[in-house]
């Protein structure tokens, strides 16, 4: 997995997944240019890029089709939920390569997205497996209850068939057990259906 540096955002979410090389799928294009922390170094598009240099990400815009890609070498950024909402952050990619995201305040980065094409490479995001809480509601009554108060708590859940997916938090614990609710502790990809804020007291 990708491994995220400060660059003066605030600190890595509690839960970070090991190190992982996952695959996904989807096509979105960002805009950036290559920097050096010496002469503006050009980006290398045979080898991951060196701790001095990093390919700034500025935006996310446009669509790229499948076949602009062929001959491309493939590279991810695999990250968390609450990661993918850090658009002003210094990340290194599965393959080496250094990216600082300057994205616009209130971005989110999706899964299967293409957040930087190069000469001869790309990067895609991929979300990555993090610790939930996975609830099977009883009833679509019990569902639409639990996942009406874990809104209501401004935090986000996700669907996985049958099952609703909140976030391993003491929070999230307390409310299934006084809901008497049955879930398990899991650890899958996490996508959620909203974009719900914490909001810590």
């Amino acid at each position: 997995m990708a491994r995220l540096n400060d660059m003066g955002g605030p600190e890595m979410a509690p839960h970070t997944p090991p190190s992982a090389n996952r695959s996904s799928r989807g096509l979105d294009r960002t805009g950036g240019q290559s920097v050096s922390a010496g002469d503006g170094a050009s980006e290398d598009s045979r080898a991951p890029a060196s701790g001095s240099a990093a390919v700034v990400v500025t935006q996310i815009h446009g669509r790229v089709r499948e076949d602009e890609l062929l001959g491309h070498q493939r590279d991810t950024l695999v990250l968390t939920a609450a990661e993918r909402r850090w658009g002003r952050r210094r990340v290194t990619t599965s393959g080496g390569r250094v990216l600082a995201l300057a994205l616009p305040t209130g971005s989110l980065l999706v899964p299967g997205q293409i957040l930087h094409v190069g000469p001869n490479w790309y990067v895609m995001v991929e979300a990555a497996p993090e610790p939930v809480l996975a609830v099977t509601p009883r009833s679509r009554e019990e569902a639409l209850r639990l996942a009406f108060e874990v809104g209501n708590r401004h935090f986000s859940f996700a669907l996985d068939g049958d099952r609703l997916l909140v976030p391993d938090d003491p929070a999230m614990e307390r409310l299934l057990s006084r809901a008497d609710a049955p879930f398990t502790r899991e650890r899958a990809v996490f996508v959620p259906v909203g974009l719900g804020h914490r909001h810590e007291p």
